[in-house]
């Protein structure tokens, strides 16, 4: 019995086998196609899961990389153009950088209720419009020959105003979006499309310097303020809603956002650690562009290299946070974070030598700074926002900003005063001691 059922299927066999083998091309192909695009979909689950599924947070990613990578110019060019054109002394360069920080001295506070009051999309698209039409003044300036300083000024704190509101405005919009679970998903995320820009925007914007001059290549940073308000435009924001509820008066609400801090042990404590590292930031900020062009004879280009390197260690820092704050937990990366930029501070004063050398060390300092500055503030802004109450998310963005980069505009005087005094030197050597 067991022979004949063994006669009886062997045909049977023989026939799909030869069915098979007529097919096995057609056959062979499916499976390579279906093998390669299951694959394909395991990569996307991996690295496109979270927030990058969402369409709207997508839209304020790209919005936000785009303003990053026209800012690069900007910050590149604005100093140089007083370094360069305008022939400004450490003082004059000191002003510029208190100028685009005194607004958040003098309306952050004032903003905060504002931004609890109303919707923050369209004040994040009117702050982008106001940048733009802001920055065209200076090419705008310069083609009718009429560049400066006191130009530059005016436009350092209208830009540095729009910032106080359209920058709280996006932080409690980032925060609603993303949800309170996803905070360090969201503010990583985010800092790697900034960082991105860092990377690769310097080196352009050294290049279009060097081929446009400083005031006209600012012309593209403008785009993107204009572009980003389109995009932004297309975004649905279901959870940006004005919170209900009673309203008290502009400086009762002012008085509970800064109660709300000095009431929050850890709200407290961060306001003193980042304003205290704003002061000195600035103070090496304000003489940073004279620095390097002055006393180590750097190009622009070089300098653009050498930004590159910072890009890479915001980039670094961006991609490894999420990872580095589950596994130490978000006090200890944002203490070492800080003792990362206060070894790059250090090591600023200490950059001599031959114009390669110099380039190549002002480059490393760079990533050394920026991978520190990207990581402690990735955890410092996911950790205030966590802890806050969502009603009081603008008072509290607002009155933090107020706290922490109040201060900057003193430490740009300052280093500015000591720069004239003691050198270009001093200065970097004198953050470096306090940051450490």
């Amino acid at each position: 019995g067991y022979r004949m059922q063994q006669r009886e299927v062997v045909p049977v066999v023989a026939c799909h086998c030869s069915a098979a083998r007529s097919r096995a091309p057609e056959k062979f192909r499916t499976d390579v196609t279906g093998v390669v695009m299951n694959r394909l979909q395991r990569w996307f689950r991996s690295n496109f899961r979270g927030l990058w599924r969402s369409k709207d947070f997508r839209t304020l990613w790209v919005s936000l990389t785009v303003t990053s990578f026209g800012a690069q110019i900007t910050n590149l060019a604005l100093p140089l153009t007083l370094a360069l054109l305008l022939h400004a002394t450490p003082l004059q360069m000191g002003v510029l950088v208190a100028l685009e920080t005194l607004p958040f001295a003098l309306v952050s506070l004032h903003a905060g209720v504002l931004l609890d009051r109303v919707r923050k999309l369209p004040i994040v698209i009117l702050a982008d419009l106001g940048r733009g039409l802001a920055l065209l003044a200076i090419p705008l300036a310069a083609f009718t020959e009429h560049l400066s300083i006191e130009v530059l000024y005016v436009v350092g704190f209208l830009c540095g105003a729009q910032n106080v509101v359209g920058g709280a405005a996006y932080q409690v919009l980032l925060a609603q979006m993303a949800g309170r679970e996803r905070l360090v998903e969201a503010n990583a995320k985010i800092s790697l499309g900034e960082t991105s820009s860092a990377l690769v925007g310097p080196g352009l914007a050294g290049g279009l310097i060097q081929l446009l001059t400083a005031p006209f290549a600012i012309v593209l940073d403008a785009l993107t303020f204009f572009v980003s308000a389109l995009m932004l435009r297309k975004i649905r924001a279901p959870r940006d809603v004005p919170h209900d509820g009673p309203r008290q008066s502009v400086n009762a609400e002012i008085v509970e956002g800064l109660k709300l801090v000095r009431h929050n042990r850890t709200l407290l404590a961060l306001a003193w650690l980042a304003g205290l590292w704003q002061l000195l930031h600035h103070m090496q900020l304000a003489v940073l562009i004279l620095f390097a062009t002055r006393e180590l004879g750097l190009s622009a280009g070089s300098i653009g290299i050498a930004y590159i390197f910072g890009g890479l260690g915001c980039m670094l820092a961006a991609a490894s946070a999420e990872k580095l704050s589950a596994r130490l937990g978000v006090g200890p990366v944002i203490i070492h974070g800080l003792l990362a930029t206060a070894i790059a501070w250090q090591a600023f004063g200490l950059i001599d030598g031959p114009v390669w050398f110099a380039a190549l060390a002002l480059g490393l300092a760079m990533l050394l700074f920026d991978f520190g500055g990207v990581l402690f503030g990735i955890n410092y802004l996911a950790l205030r926002q966590a802890i806050t109450p969502d009603r009081l998310l603008g008072r509290m963005t607002a009155t933090m900003r107020f706290l922490t980069v109040a201060a900057a505009p003193l430490g740009s005087l300052a280093g500015g005063a000591l720069a004239h005094a003691i050198g270009l030197r001093g200065p970097r050597i004198t953050v470096g001691v306090l940051g450490l």
